[in-house]
């Protein structure tokens, strides 16, 4: 019998969509996920709209040719599931890769939207290992390499022209290795379709924030001004420009939220725009961008 997790072109509807239980979820969801995305099903035999969409899913992972499967929970059955994964209302379908869930959606949506969710899970696993020469050259980078990242990141556009990860990531190598120019002129030229991809717009921040260090003044010397004359703005704007340019992002950010504290609105809200730049800068799961965003929310909103 063809194992749950080999996706095969070949495989017949019975191998790619299979009923899922409590006993089993692990093994056909979330280890399966690790070779194949995988789809899953919450429904249950009394939900009408259940039963329109549930036989156009398992049509379109059938197209598929087994780049995609389905498993198909029963909440009525399975609650523990469905309690853990805090299904609200049915039906309810999640996308799951790598072990993880990364997509779905609720209610019965139309045949193309259908089509176009499992052909983005269908390109997670046929994207050529690109994926993996992405994760690589972020290695690199992290640890310093930035030529070889950058050679990394080039050999994939050769691939993918489109491919925002990688076009971000060259810019950010070009910035490590010390040549802000070329970076600027790949930024000039990034493709259309990508331009407002969040891997370009943290290439941006990155960039804004480089030309802004390079008129950054003494840090010891803002913070004493800024001890004497708490209340001026513009001294702790500073100090924050400062504090970014010798790396203290966490002590930028603190400055900039005590600013919006003290006059969200000081200079057509600079301070809310220079978070902004720098949480852009960061990557979305950066402890420090998750903090900052936080406490804004908060002093915005309260």
């Amino acid at each position: 019998m063809l194992e749950f997790g080999q996706p095969q072109s070949g495989a017949q509807a019975k191998d790619l969509i299979r009923d899922v239980t409590e006993a089993d979820f692990l093994k056909e969801v979330i280890e399966a996920s690790r070779e194949v995305p995988v789809i899953v099903d919450f429904w249950a035999p009394w939900c009408g709209p259940c039963k329109t969409l549930g036989p156009a899913l398992e049509a379109a992972v059938t197209a598929a040719k087994g780049k995609v499967r389905m498993a198909k929970v029963n909440i009525d059955e399975n609650q523990m599931i469905a309690a853990q994964l805090r299904i609200q209302s049915i039906p309810t379908v999640y996308a799951f890769w790598q072990g993880k869930p990364v997509d779905g959606f609720q209610g019965a949506v139309p045949g193309s939207e259908i089509k176009a969710f499992i052909d983005k899970l269908a390109g997670l696993a046929g994207d050529g290992g690109l994926g993996e020469a992405i994760e690589a050259a972020e290695a690199m980078l992290a640890e310093g390499a930035a030529v070889d990242a950058a050679e990394t990141f080039s050999a994939i556009l050769g691939e993918e022209p489109e491919n925002a990860a990688a076009y971000g990531g060259l810019v950010r190598a070009h910035l490590a290795i010390g040549n802000r120019e070329e970076a600027e002129m790949l930024l000039a030229q990034v493709p259309s379709a990508i331009a407002g991809s969040t891997e370009i717009e943290a290439a941006r921040a990155q960039i804004a924030l480089l030309k802004q260090a390079e008129n950054a003044g003494p840090v010891a010397e803002l913070k004493m001004q800024v001890q004497s004359e708490p209340g001026n703005q513009q001294l702790r704007f500073e100090l924050a420009q400062a504090l970014h340019a010798t790396g203290n992002v966490e002590g930028a950010v603190d400055e900039l939220l005590e600013l919006v504290r003290r006059d969200r609105d000081w200079n057509d809200g600079a301070a809310k725009k220079q978070l902004f730049t720098i949480f852009d800068a960061l990557k979305p799961n950066d402890q420090i961008a998750l903090r900052g965003r936080r406490k804004l929310s908060s002093l915005l909103f309260a």
